[in-house]
């Protein structure tokens, strides 16, 4: 089986794709049984959750990142430019480990939260172009517009939800509503 058959993507995933094989095999699984797991996997509700590709943009939904390693992960999955939705609530963030990350894949940001200058002054020297929003819904239009054919508009934004939404669950939600209303 290739990497590239496996259901979820990213270094993580792959390493518990190949964790979960080796279990397998200990138990006695046949091959096949593994390998059509592997590929045919779905992954929880707002983690890494692909909603749509409209006009070659595709949305995913990784609401569930509510904080900066959790973030790192599906920025690092992703293999073309990034239009990322971040923000939230900040408990104390240190963005400095997506740093290198951000400046390699991010084309721009679009910030969904009441207060999300911790952000806009960390990455303001890496990304040319930020962008504040209130609503699940703006965010999503912001990012479409500032997409291209081929790009991915993430939400992953490495901070709770507890700002403008209950949970990562309605934020995730709310973006799925957003993206299926474009």
């Amino acid at each position: 089986m290739t990497l590239k058959e496996l259901a979820l993507q990213g270094k993580h995933n792959i390493y518990n794709s190949m964790a979960a094989g080796v279990v397998g095999k200990l138990q006695n699984i046949r091959n096949k049984s593994i390998q059509d797991s592997l590929a045919e996997f779905q992954n929880v509700n707002h983690r890494m959750q692909s909603v749509a590709t409209i006009g070659g943009i595709e949305f995913i939904n990784d609401s569930k990142a509510t904080n900066v390693n959790s973030t790192y992960f599906a920025l690092d999955s992703v293999k073309r430019p990034i239009i990322w939705i971040a923000g939230g609530k900040d408990k104390g963030n240190d963005y400095h480990s997506l740093d290198e990350m951000v400046q390699a894949k991010v084309k721009a940001i679009v910030c969904l939260g009441l207060d999300n200058q911790k952000i806009i002054q960390h990455f303001g020297k890496l990304v040319p172009t930020i962008i504040q929003t209130y609503s699940a819904a703006e965010a999503v239009e912001e990012a479409q517009r500032l997409a291209n054919p081929g790009e991915v508009v993430l939400l992953s934004p490495a901070c709770p939800s507890f700002d403008l939404f209950e949970d990562f669950e309605e934020r995730g939600n709310r973006f799925i509503t957003a993206v299926n209303e474009l």
